[in-house]
Parts: C-alpha cells; sequence; structure tokens
C-alpha cells in the first residue's frame, strides 16, 4: 500500500518544505509515502468560491484511480489521537490493496463531488491552520503512526 497527500497549490515556506523533507526522509524507510501538488486554479473577479472549488475537485478527482480510498483533511472529520490514528492506518495497510489518498482543500474546502466521492473525514483540529502547515502536522503524523506501529521510542504517550 501506499499512502499519498494530495494538496492544493505549492509549498513555498522555506522552513515548512524544510520540515517536510525531513519527515519525507524519515518515512521513506517505513512506507511509500507521496506529496502530489495540484497547481492553484487561475481565478479572476468573476470566479465565485463554488466555481473554484469545483475546479480543484475536479483536478483532485482526476488522480484518483479505482480502488483508492480517499480521505478528505476537513475541519467537520473526526479527530483522533496520534495512537488512535496509528490504528487507523495499521487497518487501513490491511484493507486497502492499492493507495490510500489523502487530500487537504484548497482555502475555501471542497466540492460536494469531492465531498461525495469521499470515503472518510478526519480533522487534524478544531483549530485553523495554514495548509502549508498542515502538510507538515499531517506527514509527521504518518511518521509518528509508523514509529507507534513498530514500537519505536519517537512517541510518548
Amino acid at each position: 500500500m501506499k499512502i499519498e497527500l494530495i494538496v492544493v497549490g505549492k509549498t513555498t515556506t522555506p522552513y515548512i518544505k524544510v520540515g517536510i523533507d525531513l519527515y519525507l526522509k524519515r518515512l521513506s524507510h517505513y512506507i511509500p509515502y507521496e506529496i502530489r501538488v495540484i497547481n492553484d486554479v487561475k481565478t479572476s473577479k468573476a470566479t465565485t468560491t463554488d466555481r473554484q472549488k469545483e475546479m480543484e475537485g475536479e483536478q483532485i478527482l482526476s488522480l484518483l484511480q479505482p480502488g483508492d480510498r480517499m480521505i478528505l483533511l476537513d475541519e467537520r472529520g473526526r479527530e483522533m489521537t496520534s495512537r488512535k490514528f496509528s490504528e487507523y492506518l495499521d487497518r487501513a495497510m490491511n484493507t486497502v490493496s492499492r493507495r490510500l489518498i489523502f487530500v487537504v482543500g484548497g482555502p475555501y474546502g471542497f466540492s460536494q463531488k469531492v465531498y461525495d466521492r469521499a470515503d472518510g473525514l478526519i480533522s487534524l483540529s478544531q483549530m485553523t491552520f495554514s495548509h502549508e502547515m498542515i502538510r507538515l502536522f499531517f506527514t509527521e503524523q504518518v511518521y509518528r503512526a509508523m514509529t507507534i506501529l513498530r514500537g519505536e521510542p519517537y512517541h510518548h504517550d
């Protein structure tokens, strides 16, 4: 199984890039993990937020393959502790045949079509974070989950 994180827009903040790269390198010892970037949608004053979500949604859905499980990182999703998230990933690794896809939406969230296709929603926090920070936080949590599953000393309860 492979884990992918689909994000809208590039990561441009240098210290966040460094952090993401650190956890990508660490994760490479545990599981295939990739961050796929969808280009920002070109908008104009006439572009509504709903239309922007639809255009981003079309790009997200075009990346999916049959058999993929897609989980949205969404404020309305289920919150979990790091240990519960590791259990969630463990179950997924035993049931998902190809790819487990997590998605961070654009600035206005997801289109209804993306919600309709989603297999679940997870919230990282009730707080709001920048989209770039979510990439770092989520990647670190996947790494943390892998160390928990292997009984390694990174995580402390």
